[in-house]
């Protein structure tokens, strides 16, 4: 009792597949994100359910998941989502969005979503971090390149940028945070991903082959990820030793 809790608004249905490997995208964020002694609840916005607003302040932060939603659509769920964001925003609540959640968000706060004019992103892309990170991320001593896993045909101070989306990260204050891409897929789950847009149309196949020869090439920078998310939402990590698995809090 005691520890740090927080919730997930969880923005998509689970595949059959993530189900049964990863326990579902919330088992994929905590397995990134929750340490021991921590409290993680999963709130399913996309079928309703919310947190209320008495239960806000039990929470140290937020985190939003992807969505095969528009985030500039006009879906009930999706209106409410941007009003709960709202009030989180005006009690300065940690919040980490991903990908659609990182859309939502940039609604939200009164930016302009629409669908890429350039087509889908899908496979891994590398990231461009400012040179003038703002602390403490720039105390946490990242390669100014990570690698990352894409997924998404909408785009939304930017802080990450790739050669095919302007705006990767973003921040508000320190209790914002946008990440387009998804630290928390492994190649697994994008190649399961990749099949079944084959599967119902949303992606020619040439599109997928592509993904497919560099997602099975290219080595993920998650433990980088996973360091800047967790500082964000929790405190500072001591990184000298980034890459044995081992993080301290400072």
């Amino acid at each position: 009792m005691g520890g740090k809790r927080f919730g997930v608004l969880m923005c998509a249905e689970d595949s059959e597949y993530v189900k049964k490997k990863y326990g579902g995208y919330f088992g994929v964020f905590k397995r990134m994100l929750a340490e021991e002694g921590e409290t993680w609840d999963m709130y399913k916005v996309v079928s309703g359910e919310f947190p209320k607003d008495h239960e806000l302040g039990l929470y140290d932060g937020f985190v939003i998941t992807g969505s095969c939603t528009d985030a500039y659509g006009n879906d009930k769920w999706v209106h409410d989502l941007i009003t709960l964001l709202n009030k989180l925003h005006s009690i300065n609540k940690k919040t980490l969005g991903i990908c659609f959640g990182h859309q939502i968000l940039a609604r939200a706060l009164g930016g302009k979503v629409s669908r890429s004019p350039t087509g889908w992103d899908i496979g891994v892309r590398t990231i461009t971090l400012s040179p003038s990170l703002p602390f403490p991320y720039s105390s946490l001593h990242l390669p100014s390149h990570l690698s990352i896993i894409e997924c998404h045909r909408d785009q939304a101070e930017v802080i990450g940028w790739s050669e095919k989306t302007g705006i990767e990260i973003f921040r508000c204050g320190d209790h914002i945070m946008g990440i387009q891409g998804h630290p928390e897929y492994s190649t697994d789950i994008l190649l399961q991903i990749i099949d079944r847009l084959i599967e119902r149309d949303f992606i020619m196949e040439a599109i997928a082959v592509e993904a497919r020869e560099k997602a099975e090439v290219w080595e993920l920078d998650m433990e980088a990820w996973k360091i800047l998310c967790i500082s964000f939402l929790k405190g500072h990590y001591d990184t000298n030793e980034m890459g044995n698995g081992k993080l301290e809090v400072v």
